[in-house]
């Protein structure tokens, strides 16, 4: 019967070992899950500001064409793809879904999206702004930008 029995040298991971194995890996997921949530909201906060630099952008080319003169929408930038191809999205996470409508109006109604300022006579004539009351991951309100 030799080879039959297991050997006192053999090899392996006892019960106990897989268990720890298994608790360690849970810490650790549960360490790095928020994590993860945290750097896909703050990609969201980029995308927003960069999709709002480029609607900016755009804006004051479409000014300088016009001579002077806002578009009445921001539909108006699309037309023909001259300045954007397409109005991107405003992403304002965990407070409203992703839009690329804008509302038309000058202090905005935190209804998520853009607003834009196209009210002829006003200071803040052709201002563009994420149209959320609520803060980013910095603490700053979304208007501000």
């Amino acid at each position: 019967m030799k080879g039959s029995k297991r050997s006192l040298g053999a090899s392996g991971f006892t019960l106990i070992e897989l268990m720890i194995v298994v608790a360690i890996i849970g810490i650790l997921a549960a360490i790095a899950i928020p994590k993860f949530a945290s750097l896909i909201r703050k990609s969201s906060e980029g995308a927003s500001k960069g999709n709002l630099g480029s609607i900016r952008s755009a804006l004051s080319i479409y000014y300088g064409d016009m001579e002077g003169q806002y578009p009445a929408d921001l539909s108006a930038l699309t037309v023909a793809g001259k300045y954007l191809a397409a109005v991107p999205a405003a992403k304002a996470p965990n407070y409203h879904v992703d839009s690329s409508v804008d509302v038309l109006e000058a202090s905005g109604d935190d209804a998520g999206g853009w607003a834009y300022n196209n009210l002829a006579g006003d200071a803040n004539l052709g201002t563009v702004f994420v149209n959320c009351t609520h803060t980013d991951t910095k603490n700053s309100v979304w208007t501000s930008y």
